[in-house]
């Protein structure tokens, strides 16, 4: 059974959904909702969803695994597509296995998408309404110091470990200078594979500490859906918002290169088979659609992680009613 203190955060939730329907409403969003079991989730290498068997009970179906979507972003890219406009979702999503102090494999995520955009908009959109989900939870001000500082993931590194990444391009140069900084980098050699390791160890439980951080320009290898920074291709235009050193946002100037969008897809497709995770189908609705987006910017940020700031929860089962830590 919730205590009075999930009680208490479940009311502090829906009054932070309103102020953010009512923020987004002021700048012109619209509300949409997508479905959420789905052909094909999201590609992501490290993450893995929940698959559910479609067994028809007519001849009119043919049995096939579906899947619980991790992120509406395919489906309201589609929407983008299709001229929808501002769009924002306050959508429940599932990632198997996700079970901590920050994760739990059922959660909320607010997913907008901004079209005629960059990041740098969708950052100052993000900005205004954690500010007035401050306001409406009475939160400690945090997410009202507005600008919220901007870093670029090159700056961090160098700052929290004096390493350069324009200098370690490839994966043995930087495993040598993290080796150096006395960072833990097991058998890694990747490059990808070793600046997670220098980012864990070094960098992220510094972000966000007098005021939220967004990071900014990632390098190219992890730009994900997003683009890479016109004039300067070694870095992709992608965001994370940070607090207290917790990872909230994750966010993009959208990539719209249906070519390259299916490159990276196959991409991790063979990362994720050589991990040994399941490899998930291409969803072919969606890479059409990429090709007809408009330029456009689009972040998803983790509410249940943002309410526990707010409320000053030291762990995300605080603020949810039932969090799976009941029964897994």
């Amino acid at each position: 059974m919730p205590d009075r203190k999930n009680l208490e955060g479940s009311r502090a939730r829906q009054r932070m959904y309103g102020a953010l329907r009512g923020h987004f409403a002021r700048l012109g969003y619209e509300e949409v909702e997508t479905p959420i079991l789905v052909p094909a989730p999201g590609m992501e290498p490290h993450i893995t969803a929940f698959e559910v068997p479609f067994v028809p009970e007519t001849d009119a179906g043919q049995r096939r695994t579906l899947y619980l979507h991790t992120s509406p972003e395919y489906a309201m890219k589609r929407l983008l597509a299709d001229g929808a406009g501002r769009i924002f979702q306050i959508a429940r999503v599932f990632r198997n296995g996700e079970v901590s102090r920050h994760h739990n494999p059922e959660f909320t995520l607010l997913e907008l998408y901004r079209p005629g955009a960059d990041y740098g908009a969708i950052m100052e959109d993000l900005e205004g309404a954690l500010s007035a989900c401050d306001a409406a939870v009475g939160g400690q001000g945090f997410f009202a110091r507005t600008p919220y500082e901007r870093l670029t993931v090159r700056d961090a590194v160098l700052r929290e470990a004096g390493i350069d990444l324009r200098q370690c391009r490839e994966g043995e140069a930087l495993r040598e200078a993290a080796i150096r900084a006395g960072v833990r980098v097991g058998g890694a050699r990747r490059f990808d594979d070793v600046f997670f390791h220098l980012f864990l160890q070094k960098v992220e439980a510094t972000l966000g500490r007098e005021r939220p951080t967004f990071l900014v320009e990632y390098p190219a290898s992890m730009a994900a859906l997003s683009r890479l920074k016109p004039g300067d291709p070694e870095v992709a235009e992608r965001v994370e918002l940070y607090a207290g050193g917790v990872e909230l946002a994750n966010g993009f100037s959208e990539l719209t290169d249906a070519v390259e969008q299916r490159r990276r897809l196959v991409s991790e497709q063979e990362e994720r088979r050589a991990a040994g995770r399941p490899v998930y189908p291409l969803d072919e609705r969606f890479l059409e659609a990429v090709g007809r987006m408009p330029p456009s910017a689009g972040i998803a940020v983790g509410l249940d992680r943002v309410l526990m700031l707010l409320k000053g929860a030291g762990a995300i089962d605080e603020v949810l009613l039932f969090p799976a830590r009941e029964f897994v």
